[in-house]
Protein backbone atom coordinates (compact mmCIF):
# COMPACT_ATOMS: atom_id res chain seq x y z
CA UNK A 1 0.00 0.00 0.00
CA UNK A 2 1.23 3.13 -1.18
CA UNK A 3 0.42 6.82 0.78
CA UNK A 4 0.17 9.97 -0.65
CA UNK A 5 -0.10 13.48 0.74
CA UNK A 6 -1.50 16.17 -1.77
CA UNK A 7 -0.31 19.42 -2.04
CA UNK A 8 -2.99 21.83 -3.34
CA UNK A 9 -6.06 20.95 -2.92
CA UNK A 10 -7.29 21.90 -6.50
CA UNK A 11 -10.14 21.03 -8.80
CA UNK A 12 -7.18 19.52 -10.33
CA UNK A 13 -6.16 17.60 -7.78
CA UNK A 14 -9.61 16.19 -6.86
CA UNK A 15 -10.59 14.96 -10.34
CA UNK A 16 -6.80 13.46 -11.68
CA UNK A 17 -5.65 12.32 -8.35
CA UNK A 18 -7.71 12.41 -5.17
CA UNK A 19 -10.96 10.35 -6.88
CA UNK A 20 -9.10 8.01 -8.98
CA UNK A 21 -7.35 6.97 -5.53
CA UNK A 22 -10.37 6.49 -3.57
CA UNK A 23 -12.36 5.00 -6.44
CA UNK A 24 -10.10 3.06 -8.58
CA UNK A 25 -6.97 2.22 -6.61
CA UNK A 26 -7.46 2.41 -3.36
CA UNK A 27 -6.22 -1.15 -3.30
CA UNK A 28 -2.79 -0.16 -4.15
CA UNK A 29 -2.48 3.71 -2.23
CA UNK A 30 -4.13 5.83 0.20
CA UNK A 31 -4.14 9.28 1.13
CA UNK A 32 -3.01 10.22 4.37
CA UNK A 33 -2.76 13.77 4.20
CA UNK A 34 -3.52 17.28 2.38
CA UNK A 35 -1.81 20.17 2.20
CA UNK A 36 -3.24 23.87 1.04
CA UNK A 37 -3.27 27.48 2.23
CA UNK A 38 -6.90 27.94 2.12
CA UNK A 39 -8.68 25.74 4.78
CA UNK A 40 -11.78 26.10 2.67
CA UNK A 41 -10.47 23.71 -0.16
CA UNK A 42 -10.23 20.87 2.51
CA UNK A 43 -14.32 21.18 3.68
CA UNK A 44 -15.07 21.10 -0.48
CA UNK A 45 -12.55 17.66 -0.39
CA UNK A 46 -14.92 16.23 2.22
CA UNK A 47 -17.49 16.76 0.87
CA UNK A 48 -17.05 15.26 -2.18
CA UNK A 49 -15.19 12.60 -0.62
CA UNK A 50 -16.70 11.76 2.56
CA UNK A 51 -14.45 8.98 3.87
CA UNK A 52 -11.36 11.92 3.45
CA UNK A 53 -12.96 13.88 6.46
CA UNK A 54 -10.69 12.71 8.93
CA UNK A 55 -7.56 12.82 7.36
CA UNK A 56 -4.91 15.30 8.38
CA UNK A 57 -4.66 18.48 6.66
CA UNK A 58 -1.76 21.47 7.16
CA UNK A 59 -1.08 24.43 5.52
CA UNK A 60 1.94 25.28 3.58
CA UNK A 61 4.30 25.88 6.66
CA UNK A 62 3.65 22.77 7.95
CA UNK A 63 5.26 20.53 5.18
CA UNK A 64 7.68 18.96 7.23
CA UNK A 65 5.75 18.41 10.10
CA UNK A 66 3.23 16.41 7.54
CA UNK A 67 5.94 14.57 6.07
CA UNK A 68 7.15 13.29 9.79
CA UNK A 69 3.50 12.47 10.78
CA UNK A 70 1.98 10.81 8.21
CA UNK A 71 5.36 9.53 6.55
CA UNK A 72 4.17 9.33 2.80
CA UNK A 73 5.76 7.49 0.00
CA UNK A 74 4.47 10.24 -2.35
CA UNK A 75 3.98 14.17 -2.61
CA UNK A 76 1.44 14.97 -4.98
CA UNK A 77 2.12 18.13 -6.26
CA UNK A 78 -1.18 19.89 -7.99
CA UNK A 79 -1.54 23.61 -6.55
CA UNK A 80 -1.28 27.40 -8.16
CA UNK A 81 1.98 26.78 -10.62
CA UNK A 82 4.78 28.47 -8.50
CA UNK A 83 3.58 26.99 -5.52
CA UNK A 84 4.99 23.97 -7.35
CA UNK A 85 8.78 24.40 -7.22
CA UNK A 86 8.94 24.78 -2.81
CA UNK A 87 7.10 21.85 -2.59
CA UNK A 88 9.14 19.54 -4.76
CA UNK A 89 12.14 21.29 -3.23
CA UNK A 90 11.32 19.86 0.13
CA UNK A 91 10.05 16.70 -0.92
CA UNK A 92 13.45 15.75 -2.13
CA UNK A 93 15.49 16.90 0.49
CA UNK A 94 13.29 14.83 2.71
CA UNK A 95 13.71 12.00 0.52
CA UNK A 96 10.16 11.71 -0.80
CA UNK A 97 9.38 11.04 -4.35
CA UNK A 98 6.89 13.31 -6.23
CA UNK A 99 4.53 13.27 -8.51
CA UNK A 100 3.80 17.27 -10.19
CA UNK A 101 1.12 18.58 -12.35
CA UNK A 102 2.41 20.32 -15.50
CA UNK A 103 4.23 22.76 -15.34
CA UNK A 104 6.69 21.29 -13.43
CA UNK A 105 8.22 24.58 -12.18
CA UNK A 106 7.10 28.33 -14.09
CA UNK A 107 11.00 29.26 -14.99
CA UNK A 108 13.86 27.66 -16.15
CA UNK A 109 15.94 28.71 -13.26
CA UNK A 110 13.59 26.88 -10.56
CA UNK A 111 13.86 24.08 -12.58
CA UNK A 112 17.52 24.04 -12.80
CA UNK A 113 17.25 23.74 -8.68
CA UNK A 114 14.65 21.01 -9.06
CA UNK A 115 17.13 19.06 -11.30
CA UNK A 116 20.01 19.86 -9.12
CA UNK A 117 18.21 19.01 -6.09
CA UNK A 118 16.75 15.17 -7.40
CA UNK A 119 20.34 14.48 -8.44
CA UNK A 120 21.11 15.02 -4.49
CA UNK A 121 18.10 13.24 -3.53
CA UNK A 122 17.70 9.33 -3.28
CA UNK A 123 13.73 10.43 -4.17
CA UNK A 124 12.68 10.96 -8.06
CA UNK A 125 9.98 13.30 -9.44
CA UNK A 126 7.88 12.07 -11.88
CA UNK A 127 6.05 15.00 -14.50
CA UNK A 128 2.47 14.54 -14.99
CA UNK A 129 2.30 14.79 -19.00
CA UNK A 130 -0.92 13.61 -19.96
CA UNK A 131 -0.50 14.44 -23.35
CA UNK A 132 2.22 11.99 -24.30
CA UNK A 133 -0.75 8.80 -22.78
CA UNK A 134 -3.14 10.03 -25.85
CA UNK A 135 -3.65 7.07 -28.82
CA UNK A 136 -2.96 9.64 -31.01
CA UNK A 137 -0.13 10.47 -29.78
CA UNK A 138 1.28 7.19 -28.58
CA UNK A 139 0.57 5.53 -32.16
CA UNK A 140 2.83 8.44 -33.79
CA UNK A 141 5.62 8.15 -31.43
CA UNK A 142 5.39 4.34 -32.28
CA UNK A 143 5.49 5.05 -36.14
CA UNK A 144 8.53 7.46 -35.23
CA UNK A 145 10.31 4.48 -33.58
CA UNK A 146 9.12 2.15 -36.08
CA UNK A 147 10.93 4.61 -38.71
CA UNK A 148 7.72 4.98 -40.64
CA UNK A 149 9.76 8.64 -41.52
CA UNK A 150 12.76 8.00 -41.27
CA UNK A 151 14.92 11.28 -39.92
CA UNK A 152 12.72 13.74 -38.87
CA UNK A 153 13.77 17.60 -40.53
CA UNK A 154 10.67 19.14 -39.02
CA UNK A 155 7.41 19.25 -37.38
CA UNK A 156 4.75 21.73 -37.91
CA UNK A 157 2.47 22.13 -35.26
CA UNK A 158 -0.68 24.80 -34.48
CA UNK A 159 -2.81 25.44 -31.94
CA UNK A 160 -6.24 27.01 -31.87
CA UNK A 161 -7.66 27.94 -28.37
CA UNK A 162 -11.05 28.69 -28.46
CA UNK A 163 -13.10 31.83 -27.20
CA UNK A 164 -14.07 29.78 -24.06
CA UNK A 165 -10.99 27.92 -22.60
CA UNK A 166 -8.68 30.68 -23.68
CA UNK A 167 -10.48 33.94 -22.25
CA UNK A 168 -10.67 31.81 -19.17
CA UNK A 169 -6.52 32.01 -18.75
CA UNK A 170 -7.01 36.22 -18.72
CA UNK A 171 -10.06 35.61 -16.04
CA UNK A 172 -7.54 33.98 -13.48
CA UNK A 173 -4.26 33.79 -11.72
CA UNK A 174 -2.80 32.73 -15.09
CA UNK A 175 -3.45 36.43 -16.40
CA UNK A 176 0.10 37.09 -14.31
CA UNK A 177 3.28 35.83 -15.69
CA UNK A 178 5.41 35.72 -12.12
CA UNK A 179 2.60 33.03 -10.99
CA UNK A 180 2.36 30.88 -14.42
CA UNK A 181 5.02 31.85 -16.20
CA UNK A 182 2.85 32.74 -18.85
CA UNK A 183 0.86 30.83 -21.52
CA UNK A 184 3.77 29.72 -23.57
CA UNK A 185 5.00 28.21 -20.01
CA UNK A 186 1.86 27.09 -18.31
CA UNK A 187 -0.27 25.81 -21.47
CA UNK A 188 2.78 25.25 -24.25
CA UNK A 189 4.49 22.72 -21.91
CA UNK A 190 2.00 20.23 -23.14
CA UNK A 191 3.10 20.75 -26.43
CA UNK A 192 6.60 21.27 -26.20
CA UNK A 193 6.93 18.47 -24.39
CA UNK A 194 4.57 16.16 -26.32
CA UNK A 195 7.59 17.72 -29.60
CA UNK A 196 10.25 16.84 -27.53
CA UNK A 197 9.44 13.46 -26.56
CA UNK A 198 8.19 12.39 -30.72
CA UNK A 199 11.66 13.84 -31.55
CA UNK A 200 13.57 12.34 -28.54
CA UNK A 201 16.38 15.49 -29.15
CA UNK A 202 17.21 17.97 -26.77
CA UNK A 203 16.05 21.48 -27.96
CA UNK A 204 18.67 24.31 -28.12
CA UNK A 205 17.40 27.71 -29.68
CA UNK A 206 14.04 29.46 -30.08
CA UNK A 207 13.12 32.43 -31.99
CA UNK A 208 9.57 33.74 -31.60
CA UNK A 209 7.08 36.61 -31.99
CA UNK A 210 3.94 36.97 -30.27
CA UNK A 211 1.64 39.60 -29.04
CA UNK A 212 -1.65 40.61 -26.87
CA UNK A 213 -4.33 41.02 -29.52
CA UNK A 214 -7.44 39.81 -27.76
CA UNK A 215 -7.67 40.70 -24.14
CA UNK A 216 -5.68 43.32 -21.81
CA UNK A 217 -6.33 46.92 -21.95
CA UNK A 218 -6.24 47.52 -25.88
CA UNK A 219 -8.42 44.62 -26.85
CA UNK A 220 -10.47 45.20 -29.51
CA UNK A 221 -13.93 44.25 -27.93
CA UNK A 222 -13.51 45.35 -24.84
CA UNK A 223 -17.05 47.22 -24.57
CA UNK A 224 -15.95 50.14 -22.39
CA UNK A 225 -12.76 51.41 -20.70
CA UNK A 226 -13.06 50.26 -17.31
CA UNK A 227 -10.61 49.12 -14.32
CA UNK A 228 -11.36 45.81 -11.89
CA UNK A 229 -14.32 45.12 -13.37
CA UNK A 230 -15.89 41.18 -12.33
CA UNK A 231 -17.93 38.86 -14.98
CA UNK A 232 -20.57 37.97 -12.11
CA UNK A 233 -21.20 42.25 -11.12
CA UNK A 234 -20.69 43.72 -14.71
CA UNK A 235 -22.69 46.38 -16.18
CA UNK A 236 -20.67 45.57 -19.77
CA UNK A 237 -22.36 41.83 -19.72
CA UNK A 238 -24.65 42.44 -22.62
CA UNK A 239 -21.99 44.06 -24.43
CA UNK A 240 -19.31 41.97 -24.41
CA UNK A 241 -18.80 39.43 -26.98
CA UNK A 242 -17.02 36.64 -24.77
CA UNK A 243 -19.60 36.67 -21.98
CA UNK A 244 -22.68 36.81 -24.55
CA UNK A 245 -20.98 33.88 -26.82
CA UNK A 246 -21.04 31.10 -23.45
CA UNK A 247 -23.71 32.82 -21.41
CA UNK A 248 -27.17 33.18 -22.87
CA UNK A 249 -29.72 35.56 -21.06
CA UNK A 250 -31.58 32.85 -19.96
CA UNK A 251 -28.77 32.21 -17.57
CA UNK A 252 -29.07 28.25 -18.89
CA UNK A 253 -25.37 28.12 -19.98
CA UNK A 254 -24.19 24.38 -19.66
CA UNK A 255 -20.79 25.38 -20.03
CA UNK A 256 -17.73 24.58 -17.21
CA UNK A 257 -14.59 25.54 -16.83
CA UNK A 258 -12.79 22.45 -16.02
CA UNK A 259 -10.56 23.88 -13.64
CA UNK A 260 -13.71 25.29 -11.41
CA UNK A 261 -15.99 23.37 -9.76
CA UNK A 262 -18.33 25.69 -10.05
CA UNK A 263 -19.76 27.71 -13.34
CA UNK A 264 -17.24 30.41 -14.69
CA UNK A 265 -19.66 33.20 -13.48
CA UNK A 266 -20.71 31.56 -9.79
CA UNK A 267 -19.13 32.42 -7.00
CA UNK A 268 -16.54 30.46 -5.14
CA UNK A 269 -15.86 30.84 -1.82
CA UNK A 270 -12.19 30.38 -1.95
CA UNK A 271 -9.87 32.47 -0.31
CA UNK A 272 -8.20 35.08 -2.17
CA UNK A 273 -9.98 33.51 -5.87
CA UNK A 274 -12.02 35.23 -8.12
CA UNK A 275 -12.32 33.08 -11.45
CA UNK A 276 -14.03 36.10 -13.38
CA UNK A 277 -11.60 38.83 -13.83
CA UNK A 278 -11.98 41.15 -16.57
CA UNK A 279 -10.62 39.79 -19.60
CA UNK A 280 -9.76 43.47 -20.67
CA UNK A 281 -8.02 44.80 -17.41
CA UNK A 282 -4.74 46.80 -17.89
CA UNK A 283 -2.79 44.47 -15.15
CA UNK A 284 -2.61 41.55 -17.94
CA UNK A 285 0.75 41.52 -19.12
CA UNK A 286 0.89 38.24 -20.48
CA UNK A 287 -0.19 37.37 -24.16
CA UNK A 288 -1.92 35.94 -26.37
CA UNK A 289 -0.59 34.55 -29.39
CA UNK A 290 2.41 33.13 -30.40
CA UNK A 291 4.47 31.94 -33.57
CA UNK A 292 7.82 30.85 -32.61
CA UNK A 293 11.00 28.48 -34.36
CA UNK A 294 13.15 25.75 -32.11
CA UNK A 295 15.99 24.03 -33.39
CA UNK A 296 17.08 21.02 -31.75
CA UNK A 297 20.35 19.20 -31.08
CA UNK A 298 20.49 16.42 -33.82
CA UNK A 299 18.89 18.86 -36.47
CA UNK A 300 15.05 19.11 -36.35
CA UNK A 301 13.20 22.29 -36.45
CA UNK A 302 9.72 23.30 -35.08
CA UNK A 303 7.70 25.73 -36.60
CA UNK A 304 5.38 25.94 -33.53
CA UNK A 305 1.86 28.64 -32.93
CA UNK A 306 -1.11 28.76 -30.75
CA UNK A 307 -3.62 31.36 -30.83
CA UNK A 308 -5.74 31.94 -27.32
CA UNK A 309 -9.09 33.03 -29.13
CA UNK A 310 -9.91 30.91 -31.85
CA UNK A 311 -13.28 29.88 -32.85
CA UNK A 312 -12.78 26.45 -32.17
CA UNK A 313 -10.08 24.19 -30.19
CA UNK A 314 -8.04 21.55 -31.28
CA UNK A 315 -4.17 21.12 -33.24
CA UNK A 316 -3.11 20.54 -36.74
CA UNK A 317 0.45 18.72 -36.89
CA UNK A 318 2.81 17.56 -39.55
CA UNK A 319 6.01 15.65 -39.42
CA UNK A 320 8.47 15.39 -41.96
CA UNK A 321 10.83 12.64 -42.47
CA UNK A 322 13.43 11.67 -44.94
CA UNK A 323 11.24 8.53 -45.49
CA UNK A 324 7.55 10.21 -45.49
CA UNK A 325 5.36 12.34 -43.54
CA UNK A 326 2.39 12.11 -40.60
CA UNK A 327 -0.53 14.53 -40.64
CA UNK A 328 -3.28 14.71 -38.11
CA UNK A 329 -6.03 17.11 -37.16
CA UNK A 330 -7.55 16.94 -33.72
CA UNK A 331 -10.91 19.19 -32.94
CA UNK A 332 -11.14 19.50 -29.11
CA UNK A 333 -14.58 20.03 -27.13
CA UNK A 334 -16.90 18.73 -29.43
CA UNK A 335 -19.58 20.30 -27.03
CA UNK A 336 -18.30 24.39 -27.81
CA UNK A 337 -17.95 23.53 -31.62
CA UNK A 338 -20.46 24.98 -34.03
CA UNK A 339 -20.15 23.11 -37.39
CA UNK A 340 -19.36 20.18 -38.26
CA UNK A 341 -16.01 18.13 -38.39
CA UNK A 342 -14.43 14.76 -39.49
CA UNK A 343 -13.16 12.43 -36.74
CA UNK A 344 -9.49 12.78 -36.41
CA UNK A 345 -7.01 10.00 -37.77
CA UNK A 346 -3.45 9.96 -38.62
CA UNK A 347 -2.73 10.10 -42.22
CA UNK A 348 0.67 8.63 -43.58
CA UNK A 349 2.26 9.59 -46.67
CA UNK A 350 5.58 7.66 -47.68
CA UNK A 351 7.90 9.67 -49.61
CA UNK A 352 7.71 7.01 -52.57
CA UNK A 353 4.13 4.83 -52.19
CA UNK A 354 0.54 5.22 -51.27
CA UNK A 355 -0.97 7.03 -49.01
CA UNK A 356 -2.31 5.53 -45.44
CA UNK A 357 -5.46 6.12 -43.06
CA UNK A 358 -5.22 5.36 -39.43
CA UNK A 359 -7.99 5.26 -37.54
CA UNK A 360 -7.28 4.62 -33.74
CA UNK A 361 -9.80 2.73 -31.26
CA UNK A 362 -10.52 5.73 -28.56
CA UNK A 363 -9.95 5.68 -24.99
CA UNK A 364 -12.25 6.91 -22.33
CA UNK A 365 -11.05 9.58 -20.17
CA UNK A 366 -10.02 13.00 -20.15
CA UNK A 367 -7.04 14.51 -22.24
CA UNK A 368 -8.26 12.02 -25.00
CA UNK A 369 -8.54 8.93 -23.09
CA UNK A 370 -5.03 10.04 -21.80
CA UNK A 371 -5.61 10.17 -18.57
CA UNK A 372 -6.53 6.80 -17.52
CA UNK A 373 -3.64 5.09 -18.77
CA UNK A 374 -1.41 7.76 -16.92
CA UNK A 375 -3.25 7.23 -13.83
CA UNK A 376 -2.35 2.82 -14.09
CA UNK A 377 1.33 3.81 -14.71
CA UNK A 378 1.21 6.56 -11.84
CA UNK A 379 -0.89 3.92 -8.93
CA UNK A 380 0.09 0.53 -11.02
CA UNK A 381 3.54 1.01 -12.24
CA UNK A 382 4.42 1.66 -15.49
CA UNK A 383 2.94 -0.88 -18.19
CA UNK A 384 5.31 -3.76 -18.57
CA UNK A 385 4.27 -4.46 -22.22
CA UNK A 386 4.64 -0.91 -23.78
CA UNK A 387 8.11 -1.02 -25.71
CA UNK A 388 9.55 2.32 -24.66
CA UNK A 389 9.48 4.91 -22.10
CA UNK A 390 6.44 7.12 -21.33
CA UNK A 391 6.68 8.73 -17.73
CA UNK A 392 8.28 11.92 -17.83
CA UNK A 393 10.66 13.31 -15.19
CA UNK A 394 12.44 16.34 -14.39
CA UNK A 395 14.66 17.03 -16.98
CA UNK A 396 12.17 16.56 -19.67
CA UNK A 397 9.76 18.97 -17.55
CA UNK A 398 12.53 21.10 -17.36
CA UNK A 399 13.22 21.22 -21.08
CA UNK A 400 9.29 21.77 -21.94
CA UNK A 401 9.88 25.06 -19.18
CA UNK A 402 13.08 26.18 -20.55
CA UNK A 403 11.80 26.17 -24.25
CA UNK A 404 7.96 28.30 -23.12
CA UNK A 405 10.47 30.78 -21.38
CA UNK A 406 12.54 30.69 -24.24
CA UNK A 407 9.47 31.79 -26.36
CA UNK A 408 8.29 34.62 -23.74
CA UNK A 409 11.90 35.77 -23.90
CA UNK A 410 12.11 36.19 -27.67
CA UNK A 411 9.24 38.13 -28.30
CA UNK A 412 10.19 40.36 -25.75
CA UNK A 413 14.13 40.63 -26.18
CA UNK A 414 13.49 40.55 -29.66
CA UNK A 415 16.37 37.98 -30.25
CA UNK A 416 17.28 34.22 -30.38
CA UNK A 417 17.31 32.46 -27.36
CA UNK A 418 20.09 29.83 -26.53
CA UNK A 419 18.01 26.91 -24.61
CA UNK A 420 21.08 25.88 -21.97
CA UNK A 421 21.85 29.17 -21.77
CA UNK A 422 18.59 29.98 -19.19
CA UNK A 423 18.58 26.17 -18.17
CA UNK A 424 21.95 25.89 -17.10
CA UNK A 425 23.42 28.98 -15.47
CA UNK A 426 27.26 27.92 -15.76
CA UNK A 427 27.03 27.43 -19.64
CA UNK A 428 25.82 31.33 -19.61
CA UNK A 429 28.61 32.30 -17.60
CA UNK A 430 30.84 30.21 -20.10
CA UNK A 431 29.28 31.48 -23.27
CA UNK A 432 29.95 35.19 -22.15
CA UNK A 433 33.42 34.41 -20.74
Amino acid sequence: MKKYVICGVSNRALQMFIGPIINEFSRESEIVGLLDSDPYRFTVCAEKYPNLEKIPTFSPEQFDKMIDQTHPDYVIVAGRDDTHVDYILSALRKQVDVITEKPMVTNAQDAYKVMQAEAESDARVIVTFNYRYSPYHRKIKEMILEGKVGRITSIDLNWSIDTFHGSSYFRRWNRDRDISGGLSVHKSTHHFDLVNWWLDQKPEEVFAYGGLHYFGKEGELNPRKETSRFCGTCDDQNNCAYFRRWNPRSGSSSFRDDHLLAGVYEKIPYTNYRPDACIYDEEISIEDTYVATVKYDRGSLLSYSINFSAPYEGYRLAINGTKGRIETTEFHEPTRIHFKYPEQTIDYFPLFGAKETIELVKNPGGHGGGDPILLEDLFLGPDPTRPYPILAGSEAGAYSIAVGEGVWRSVKERKPININEILYPSKKVMNNQ
